[in-house]
């Protein structure tokens, strides 16, 4: 007896439904707010936000199907919410004869970032092909991490050589490489796995990796320590070494390796805050706040992020009726202080829990894979999300010190949000290929005569 497999694309167009009036009318709110009355151009945002997510719908409603409902739905709500953050702070610089602008570009890049969305689930149908590429992804990632030290292309911004410049744009190549190396990270580890489960000695109870397997840990903690020295990126240093110490564990399930993970970033750590001044000056920001304030560099950034969300409160000041221009790089790094401060802790706290729901639909569809190359692929990517919004929600609130990360799809920035948007992509990829009702094998194919009917699992989620 076989079941019916519902493909729930009725249930993703109306969570886009919901979504869209989230990004529009939070762009409504900020005209009425700062300005008194709806803006003028809010027909023709409305209708290309609405064309861009509609569109996205149509090709996923025909290339793949059977893709979990939820993720697009979360994505667009965010890049909504983050395009009317960034409006209502462009408004304020405008008042203050700063610079401005930024939802424009912000919206130029999420056009962009829809574009290469499609293009992958047009052209990719198979996220198993990846798999051939593994070495070259790598290869690839590892230039793409270096580009910004080439004399005359890189360029440092608040510390970080992370930047290049070319033809009057700027671009971080990390954000590109994190998606790279989630793909050669899982390669490499469906091919090596067996012999990195192996177990080495067993000390209180956790058996621990052997010796001769400590080469991949090594090679990664020893790059993310040369992105951090050279490059001044904690950010980028904690998130590549982090992915690749959950992807390495997911695949052998051994506990050992977050032992060894672990110690080998403490050490890591303490050798940076010594070392490198960008790390200790970090640190003491982190510490002591208020000592730094009036300092420079200082940590002038932070407390007024904090004194912005305390002002906020529960509710929030509303939009129009908060400072959070006061903020340096407010639509970048600290975009989270600006929405607690006008749309309080319950705006921040209904954020958190749609990245919490993107990060479990992303579990959820590693957990259901059939191949163990997917399910890397699937893990690694929930992995990088989760791993940028714990630093940067971290930094800003001050539970750990400040990394400089972007909140995906929230953050202003083309680099984070064309990759993210790629990253949602391969999620549905992989979760259409995982959701489609297996074969049903009869007798009536001579192929498979001896074999009995398979029932068809149910898919409902």
């Amino acid at each position: 007896m076989g079941f019916v497999h519902r493909r729930r694309r009725g249930a993703e167009l109306f969570l886009l439904v919901l979504a869209l009036a989230v990004g529009i009318g939070a762009y409504a709110a900020v005209g009425l707010g700062v300005q008194g009355e709806v803006p003028p151009d809010i027909v023709g945002y409305g209708g290309w936000l609405a064309a861009l997510v509609i569109t996205a719908h149509i090709v996923v409603r025909i290339t793949a199907p059977y893709a979990d409902p939820v993720l697009l739905p979360v994505v667009a709500a965010l890049n909504g919410l983050g395009l009317a953050v960034i409006h209502r702070l462009d408004l304020a610089y405008e008042a203050a004869d700063r610079t401005h602008g930024f939802a424009q570009r912000q919206l130029v890049w999420m056009t962009i970032g829809v574009v290469l969305f499609l293009a992958t689930l047009i052209f990719l149908r198979d996220h198993r092909v990846l798999q051939r590429f593994t070495y070259t992804t790598g290869l690839a990632a590892i230039l793409l991490l270096l580009l910004p030290m080439v004399p005359g292309l890189g360029a440092t911004i608040n510390g970080a050589r992370i930047w290049i410049r070319f033809a009057g744009f700027s671009f971080q190549p990390g954000e590109i490489a994190k998606v790279l190396l989630v793909i050669a990270f899982a390669g490499y580890l469906v091919l090596h796995r067996d012999a990195l489960a192996l177990a080495g000695r067993r000390v209180l109870f956790i058996d621990f990796p052997r010796g001769r397997d400590l080469g991949p840990i090594l090679a990664m903690w020893l790059i993310s320590l040369g992105i951090l020295v050279f490059q001044g990126d904690l950010g980028s240093s904690l998130l590549f070494f982090g992915l690749f110490l959950v992807m390495l564990y997911v695949a052998t399930e051994r506990p050992g390796w977050l032992v060894v993970g672990g110690l080998l970033f403490v050490a890591g750590a303490t050798a940076a805050y010594f070392l490198v001044d960008n790390v200790t000056n970090r640190f003491n920001f982190w510490l002591h706040p208020m000592d730094y304030y009036d300092r420079s560099p200082g940590s002038f950034q932070i407390v007024e992020g904090m004194f912005g969300m305390a002002w906020g409160g529960l509710i929030g000041r509303g939009f129009g009726a908060g400072s959070p221009e006061r903020v340096p790089f407010a639509e970048s790094d600290f975009i989270i202080s600006s929405i607690g401060e006008e749309l309080g802790l319950t705006a921040v706290i209904a954020v958190v829990l749609m990245y919490g729901i993107l990060v479990e639909r992303a579990l959820r569809t590693a957990l259901v894979c059939r191949d163990g190359f997917g399910k890397l692929v699937a893990t690694g990517l929930a992995t990088v999300l989760a791993l940028q919004v714990f630093v940067v929600v971290g930094g800003v609130t001050r539970l750990i010190p400040l990394t400089g990360l972007t909140t995906p799809f929230l953050s202003y920035g083309g680099s984070s949000l064309v990759a993210n948007w790629v990253i949602i992509a391969l999620l549905l990829r992989i979760s259409d290929q995982a959701r489609r009702p297996a074969p049903v094998l009869t007798e009536d194919d001579p192929a498979e005569a001896d074999v009995e009917t398979t029932q068809v699992v149910k898919v409902q989620r």
